[in-house]
Order: structure tokens, then sequence, then C-alpha cells
């Protein structure tokens, strides 16, 4: 039978910040509760922007690896909130010790989180998949995530008790500010100044110090000495590891990327959208190692025959008559811009390119400015960087006559699931349409196979009619996908039926010719399915 102390040794108990609850747990801080209260909940708020970190940065690389951002959010998102709910069930067990067990999940949430950018990266380059390794980092993120409330909520309660409504108020507000800290952060902080691995290091060590030190140090009364020195010295443990992994994480990508790509990487740019890699000589030469630009990490030119493509795109557009003015969303390697320049009749070339690292490399890397014929630099051509699709909108459908263009060349990546399929939707080429002069031509860029019909009827939902012909040959320029197949070109107008032929202000290209680019149209004619599958739209990406 419990006897209850007489009434000093209950005033002394709760003078000498040691008070004891009533179901026997030690109180802390009972004569500083507001001091300790406050740490508790910073920690709250420091761990809830790290959560939130971690879930930003599985959702961007995979974003960037695959290059399906919808499928990767949905993928990250759901499992995430999956495992949070399972993770608080599970922290239940774990109340009896809410100190050590929180000092815990912090040491291995700060690794699991910080080293996941570099374990995706090797997943991906090494082992050439890694959704498995992104559903797992994810789940364990998640169950470790979701520990934190429920053993916050009992830290809290250990220094005071108070209305439960109450306390989970004050904690869901840091935990919710927090959130709001990370998301912030992450793309105006972390990933333009420390990139996506150095980024996750530094989560990972602000989550260990803010998380598992200032509890360990704040309850250092509940684990024994020998647990205490324990966590001390694993939280010292998960730092170096962090120091080590931010250290090699060079080496470590040097090394990914000579798997990835099958050589040493010459140059390295880290975009707005993506990292940005060549391949090859630093001059141009004539045979061996052709040079090869990456967008991703997925091939989109190589020297060798990447021609075949852009003289595709590019000279039975600009062939439809008085070509004088035309506009080249994307392009920003300078490859397609090159092949517009040969026609004598273009007096002028608008490129509208999405990210700004490009044409700056293709104008500063000397094999690159070498292929595209120091392209961007004709006095002839202007350089916007804007997302094609904003820009277009800009003007909207009512664009002054000396807005329109003689040709609207597509230059932008072929539709792979969602992923940018917003440059392959009816809203996109109705807008683009809307930009062309009397007479005017629209080229884009489609995979085979269904995918090509389906661009086909995006196309004729914005009132164009269309043409579409197989790039000749084969190989990685002529699948900027990246999926394998044999790309093709669809050929619009607003006219009528445009006709496939060749300019005569333009040396003969090395790939085409008029009779075989009519033969090859009809070939590729006698395989249109009827009716044609539904265009994809920004509300219904296909």
């Amino acid at each position: 039978m419990r006897v209850r102390p007489p009434l000093r040794h209950r005033l002394r108990a709760a003078t000498d910040g040691r008070a004891r609850t009533e179901d026997g747990a030690r109180e802390v801080g009972a004569g500083r509760p507001r001091r300790a209260r406050l740490l508790v909940l910073l920690a709250a708020f420091v761990c809830a922007a790290c959560g939130l970190v971690y879930e930003l940065e599985l959702v961007a690389v995979g974003g960037y690896l695959l290059g399906d951002s919808v499928t990767q959010t949905s993928v990250v998102l759901s499992l995430m909130v999956f495992a949070m709910g399972i993770g608080s069930l599970a922290a239940k067990r774990l109340t009896h010790r809410p100190a050590t067990s929180f000092a815990l999940v912090e040491c291995a949430l700060a690794v699991v989180g910080g080293l996941s950018v570099l374990a995706l990266y090797a997943c991906w380059a090494w082992l050439g998949r890694y959704q498995l390794a992104l559903a797992g980092l994810t789940c364990v993120i998640g169950l470790l995530i979701g520990a934190e409330i429920p053993l916050l909520m009992t830290l809290v309660q250990r220094i005071r008790r108070e209305e439960a409504g109450r306390a989970a108020a004050d904690l869901f507000a840091a935990d919710y500010v927090g959130a709001l800290v990370g998301g912030l952060a992450f793309p105006f902080l972390l990933l333009p100044q420390f990139g996506q691995a150095g980024g996750a290091l530094l989560t990972g060590a602000v989550n260990a110090l803010a998380g598992a030190a200032v509890v360990l140090w704040l309850f250092r009364d509940e684990p024994a000495p020998r647990t205490r020195l324990l966590l001390w010295t694993g939280c010292g443990a998960v730092l170096a590891t962090l120091a080590l992994a931010a250290a090699c994480t060079g080496a470590i990508e040097r090394a990914a990327r000579h798997a990835l790509y099958g050589a040493e990487p010459r140059r390295t740019v880290q975009g707005r959208y993506g990292e940005i890699v060549l391949t090859g000589p630093r001059v141009p030469a004539q045979g061996g190692e052709p040079l090869r630009l990456y967008l991703d990490g997925r091939l989109a030119a190589c020297g060798s025959d990447e021609y075949r493509y852009h003289e595709a795109l590019v000279h039975p557009a600009v062939a439809g008559g008085a070509d004088t003015r035309v506009l080249l969303l994307g392009g920003g390697d300078g490859l397609a811009l090159r092949e517009v320049l040969r026609h004598a009749g273009v007096a002028s070339v608008l490129v509208v390119s999405l990210d700004p690292a490009l044409p700056e490399l293709a104008r500063t890397d000397p094999a690159l400015a070498a292929l595209s014929d120091r392209s961007l630099d004709d006095p002839r051509v202007r350089l916007v960087t804007a997302d094609p699709l904003a820009w277009l909108r800009a003007a909207g459908p009512d664009a002054r006559p000396d807005e329109r263009f003689d040709a609207v060349l597509a230059d932008l990546p072929a539709p792979q699931r969602a992923a940018r399929a917003e440059y392959h939707s009816a809203e996109f080429y109705g807008l683009a349409a809307a930009r062309l002069a009397a007479g005017g031509r629209l080229a884009v860029p489609a995979p085979t196979g269904p995918g090509l019909w389906t661009v086909e009827a995006g196309l004729r939902s914005a009132g164009l009619f269309t043409v579409p012909f197989p790039v000749p040959g084969s190989g990685p320029a002529c699948d900027p996908a990246g999926s394998g197949a044999v790309a093709a070109v669809l050929l619009a107008a607003r006219d009528g039926r445009p006709e496939l032929a060749l300019a005569a202000d333009a040396p003969a290209p090395r790939s085409l010719t008029g009779p075989g680019l009519r033969a090859a149209a009809a070939g590729l004619a006698a395989t249109r399915p009827t009716p044609l599958p539904p265009p994809s739209t920004l509300l219904d990406p296909r």
C-alpha cells in the first residue's frame, strides 16, 4: 500500500526541480517548467522541419532520376503517411522510457534520412533500378517520423501535467510551423547551396543535434549512467558518419557517374531542373569516343548521330515558304538551332530555354560549341530563359502579328508517362498554334507506338492538320524520351495538311530526302489507329 508523504515533503519535491508525477514517473524542470517545455517544443519544431526536408529530398531525387514527378510524389507521400501511422502505433511500446527512445529514434532518423539521397543515387547508378530502395527508405523514414509525436507528447507531460488537448495544441503547432520552415528551406536554401546529397547530410546532422542531444541533456536523469554514455556515444557516431559521408560525397558521385556513363564525366553542371553531364573529348575529334550530352542521367544527344533527330525536327518545318521568323521552344544545347540557321531565308530565331545552365554550357564548352557550330552566338538569335508553357501562356491566344512565327519547333523531351506531359498537352499545342503566322508550321517530337497517336490527337484537338513521319535511323539521338524506341516527328499546320518537302535555301540534310520523307510518312500512316486515342491534357495527362 502506497503511503502519502507528509505535506512538507511534497512541497519540497515541488520546488527542488525534480518532482514525480502521479504514476511514479519523474518530472523534469518542475522549478523551471516553462524553459524545459520550450526546449522540447523547439526540438519538435526542428525535427518536423528535418522530417519534411527528408520527404522533399525523396520526392525531388525520385523525380530527377526517373523523370516522372507525379508518380514519385504519389508514391513517396502515400507510403510516408502510411508508415507514419504505423510508427505512431509502434511508439506506444516505447513511452515507458520516452527520452531514451526518442534519442534512439532521432539518431536512426538522422542516419537514414541523411544518407538517403546518396543511397538512392548509388542504387540508380550501379543497380539500374532504385524503386524498391525508394519505397524502403520512405517507409523507414516514415516509421521514425511517426514515432516522434507520441514520444514528444509523453516528454511534454513529464515536464508539466496539463489537459491533453492543450498539450497537443502546443506540440502540433510547433510541428506544423517546423514543417513550414523545412518546406521553404529546401528549395530556397538547402538545394541551391548544398545540393541534394549535401542538403540531406546537413539536415541529418541538425536532426541529431536538436533531437537527440537536446532531449538527452534535458532528460539526462532518465537513463542509467552507462546507457546515457552509450547514447551520447551513438549521437557522436552519427555525426561522425554523416561528416565522413559528406567528405566522400565527391568520390561516390564520381564513381557512380563512371559506372553510369561508361566514362569519366568531363563536365558536370547542376542546372535549375536537373544535372547536365558531358562525356567525350574536350575538342572535336575525328573518330574515337563521340561527345555525349546527358540530361538527368538520360542520353539526350550523341555527337555521332544527333543530326538525324535535329534534321528531322527542323528541315521539313522550315520548308513551308517564307520562313523568316522561327520560334524554338527548348533547344538550349544549340543543336536544333544549328539546323535552323543553315536556312538562308531565316532572319531571326527566338529560343525559349527552360534551364539557363544548358545554353551557358553550349556556349562555353569547346566540343559542344563546335558541334552546334556556335549557333547560340549568331546575331540572328535571341535567347529567353523561361518555361515554354508559361512563356506561351503569357501572350495568350491573341498574339500580335509581330509576335507570330513562320515555324514553331518544340525541341522538348517526348512524353514518358506523366513526365513532362505538360509539353505534350492539348493546351500546350493550342498555345503554340496561336503563335503561327499564316502558312506557318509546327513540329513536335513524339515516341513511336501508342504515344505517337496520343500526341497526334492532341495536335488535332488544337485544330491542326498533321503529318507524322519517323526519324531516320535509330539510336539515342533519335530517342529524346530515353525509352529505347525510335522517335517520330509530327508536322502540323492550321491551313491544311502540310506537304513534306525540303527547302532549297539550305544545304541538303545528311539523313533526309523529300521522297524518303514521303515514303516513310505513308508507311507510318498505315499503322494509324481509328479512332485516335484521347489527347493528353493538363488535367488528364497520358
